[in-house]
This record gives C-alpha cells, sequence and structure tokens, in this order.
C-alpha cells in the first residue's frame, strides 16, 4: 500500500504546488514523517519533489503568461544562494529544532498574510524593492526554507505580497518560479549528504506533474479573496500537523 499513498501524495503535493506556490513541501513533509520517516530523510523526498513539480509549473505558468521573469529571476538567484548552505544547515541542527523552526515560520506566514489586501495594493508610494532587496530576500528564504524542505514559497508569497504590494494570485506564480531555484541548489546538496530517498521521491516528483497542472488552473478560476482565505487555511493545517509532531501526540 506504500506506493499508492505515495502516488496520492505527490499529486495532492502538485495541487498545492500549482494553486499556492509552495512547492508542496508543506505538505510532504509532515505526511512522510507521519508515515515513520526522520524530518531529515523527508526533507530529502520533499526537495525531490519540489524539483519536478516546481519546473513543470513554472513551465506552464510561462506558457500562459502568467510569470513575471524579472522579479521572479532576481527572487530565484537569492534563493539559489542561500540554498546552497541547506545541507551544512541539516548536517548540523537537531531535528526537533528544525521543527520548532518550521512551526514558527507557519505563525509567521500566517500573521504576515493576513494582514496583506486580498486584491494588492495600487498605492502609487507603495516602496518599489531593488533588485539587491529581492535577492536578499530569496537568499534568506532559501537558507532556511530548504533546511525545512518547503521550498521557501509558503514564506516568500506573504514577503513579496508585502514589499510588491501584489495580489496572492500575481504572487503564486513567481513564488513557483523561486523553488525551481532553491529547490535544484538544495536538493544538490542535500544529496551530497546523503539524505535523499530516491525511490520515494522520484515516486511522489513524478505524480505531483499531473497535479501541478491541476492546481494552476484552479488558481485561474478563483478570485484574489478567496484564494487569499484557501492559503490562510492552509497554513492553519500545516500548523496542527506540525504542533501534533512537536507535542508527540
Amino acid at each position: 500500500m506504500e506506493y499508492p499513498i505515495l502516488l496520492g501524495l505527490g499529486l495532492f503535493a502538485g495541487i498545492l504546488a500549482g494553486f499556492f506556490g509552495i512547492g508542496g513541501g508543506t505538505f510532504i513533509v509532515p505526511a512522510m514523517i507521519l508515515m515513520g520517516h526522520d524530518i531529515k530523510t523527508a526533507v530529502g523526498i520533499s526537495i525531490m519533489q519540489m524539483t519536478f513539480s516546481s519546473l513543470f509549473g513554472s513551465y506552464v505558468n510561462f506558457k500562459k503568461s502568467n510569470l513575471d521573469l524579472k522579479d521572479g529571476l532576481y527572487v530565484g538567484i537569492g534563493g539559489f544562494l542561500g540554498a546552497m548552505w541547506s545541507g551544512t544547515v541539516v548536517d548540523n541542527v537537531p531535528s526537533k529544532f528544525l521543527e520548532i523552526a518550521f512551526f514558527f515560520i507557519v505563525i509567521y506566514s500566517i500573521y504576515r498574510f493576513s494582514r496583506n489586501p486580498a486584491a494588492g495594493t495600487n498605492d502609487p508610494n507603495h516602496p518599489t524593492p531593488s533588485r539587491w532587496l529581492l535577492i536578499a530576500i530569496g537568499a534568506f528564504t532559501g537558507v532556511f526554507a530548504i533546511s525545512l524542505g518547503i521550498g521557501g514559497g509558503m514564506m516568500l508569497a506573504p514577503l513579496l505580497g508585502y514589499y510588491l504590494g501584489y495580489s496572492s494570485k500575481k504572487v503564486i506564480p513567481i513564488a513557483l518560479f523561486f523553488v525551481i531555484f532553491s529547490s535544484v541548489s538544495g536538493f544538490a546538496s542535500l544529496a551530497y549528504h546523503g539524505y535523499v530517498d530516491y525511490e520515494h521521491g522520484l515516486i511522489v516528483g513524478l505524480a505531483s506533474l499531473f497535479g501541478v497542472q491541476t492546481g494552476i488552473y484552479l488558481l485561474q478560476k478563483i478570485d484574489a479573496k478567496r484564494h487569499k482565505y484557501a492559503l490562510l487555511l492552509m497554513y492553519i493545517v500545516v500548523l496542527l500537523v506540525m504542533l501534533k509532531k512537536i507535542l508527540g501526540l
């Protein structure tokens, strides 16, 4: 029964990736932990899956003219540089600390994103970030997010929504594009340190290709306000799952 479960997880993770721009790790990591994997092995499976889903999902978004390549490229470069250190972090930081860090990152994401306007801001005085700020945001997100196996979209979406004034729907393709850089770099780092389960990662990754296109289709159909509420609900569900794990319930 393990393979059908992995296929189902990959399919659902792909839908989440296309709809929320998160790579799918926010779902895969807790799911792998509940299946008995150590968080470091779960991170390796998650990173391999999100490499598949982010590459294909970004290709679909580009073909549909949904992706702002300029902002995405700067943030992606930062994510690549930051993610290069993820293997070292996983190698030297205790699993329990990573779980607690994941928990507080979700709390922060809920708080920050809940304060953003659903449709973004059209204020002409809203600050426009420099390319260096976008690179710095990407690097910060990459080093911490990949170490937790979450790709960075969950952290990046509320940050870019705030700094760029984008709606959640507009920032999602950029967040998913960012995951390409962070996941490829993170995958190489984690593989070097021996934290990648190639068999399970391949199964979940291939299944996610079918889900990501569905997620992108759903994103185009939903209005900005409902999408924001859906994203906040996803954050809360992940928070509860990780709290259960941390408390050993």
